[in-house]
């Protein structure tokens, strides 16, 4: 029984040994697979930084451009007041445009009978002035030909 015993402790030392060789393999391919993960962490830690620098470039550009937007926004609130000011003023331009023209129709209708009589006497005139024009012609026309009729004496 004694030889029993040598066996089954010879037998735990061969599994024991066994078992710290594949434990041993295992850890050492392990030991590779965790260097892989360190130079892969590695190279993810300097990715990561020129990311976090590009993104802090892209945040304060983008800040500077919200700031701007937000200066021109100003700047066109101010026009379109102005703009808007100027069209209550072209409104009220026109409404005052519109009462003169009311103004005129309606003298111009209570007139109406003085600008025919006006317009009347005026063609009279024109006509008067046509004939006086006419008279003083054959006046001077007859004037040159007694003229030359003296001359030609």
């Amino acid at each position: 029984m004694e030889i029993i015993l040598y066996f089954s402790v010879a037998l735990i030392a061969i599994a024991f040994l066994v078992l710290v060789i594949y434990l041993s393999k295992t850890l050492k391919s392990l030991q590779g697979t965790l260097q892989s993960v360190s130079t892969t962490l590695n190279g993810l830690e300097k990715q990561l930084d020129g990311v976090t620098k590009e993104t802090t470039e892209l945040l304060q550009k983008t800040n500077a451009l919200a700031e701007d937007i937000q200066e021109k926004s100003q700047n066109l609130n101010s026009v379109v007041t102005a703009v808007k000011d100027v069209g209550a003023t072209v409104s009220k331009f026109n409404g005052s445009l519109r009462n003169l023209t009311n103004s005129f129709d309606i003298h111009v209708e209570e007139n109406k009978e003085k600008v025919s009589q006006i317009v009347q006497w005026s063609n009279i005139f024109f006509e008067l002035k046509d004939k006086w024009n006419e008279k003083k012609e054959a006046k001077k026309a007859s004037n040159t030909e007694a003229m030359k009729r003296v001359r030609s004496r």
